[in-house]
């Protein structure tokens, strides 16, 4: 090294986990959270996950209550038009879609410099307009981004509503039951399960669907 000198490519880099973000309860590296609130589907069903440090904080407040709950589930983790949330708390727990893509490109703009290889920056959209799109990439482009990672639009982030009693009121949607909901979900056998683990494991990674 001291002769030949060291390539920088081999130096540092930025890669978001989405994985180990969710096992860890963060945001993935350098992105803001992208909802407060989501569904998380495996094998063993479907689970909803809160931000902890928002609930924390609301039930310092005591606002942690089950009609809030209902209130997160139905706008997606959105706290705008939630009236009963301090609006400390709304501009403290923005998600990315609340944020401006413009910010979130200037400030990898100004972390790139720092960055031997790239930025695994994912861009969010809440609408798919073509126009908006194309004038936010190019701002990327002409802010000197090496890369951009995934496009997030909101239609591919929404949770499932149709089971929140606020959502029914508003949609006037009757809920299944219990006995409907199991005959719609696809039952795995132990041999589909360690299939699919054994051939998670020879790509050296882990199954999104067996976590």
């Amino acid at each position: 090294i001291e002769k030949n000198g060291m390539r920088n490519s081999n130096v540092l880099a930025i890669a978001p986990t989405a994985t180990i973000s969710n096992i860890m309860g963060s945001s993935p590296c350098i992105e803001p959270m992208f909802t407060n609130c989501y569904t998380k589907s495996n094998l063993s069903g479907q689970f909803i996950v809160l931000n902890p440090y928002l609930v924390k904080d609301l039930k310092k407040r005591g606002l942690w209550t089950s009609d809030i709950q209902l209130k997160l589930k139905y706008t997606n983790g959105e706290l705008e038009s939630i009236e009963e949330i301090p609006l400390d708390l709304k501009r403290k727990y923005a998600t990315a879609f609340a944020i401006d893509p413009a910010f979130i490109i200037d400030a990898a703009a100004r972390r790139q410099k720092w960055i031997d290889q790239s930025q695994s920056v994912n861009l969010w959209f809440g609408s798919a307009e073509m126009p908006a799109l194309s004038l936010m990439y190019r701002n990327a482009w002409k802010k000197g981004l090496k890369t951009t990672y995934y496009l997030r639009t909101r239609s591919a982030s929404n949770i499932e509503q149709a089971t929140s009693e606020v959502s029914k009121e508003k949609r006037g949607i009757v809920g299944t039951t219990a006995a409907a909901a199991a005959e719609s979900a696809k039952q795995y056998s132990l041999e589909e399960k360690l299939a699919c683990s054994i051939d998670a494991m020879r790509n050296g990674g882990t199954c999104e669907a067996c976590q």
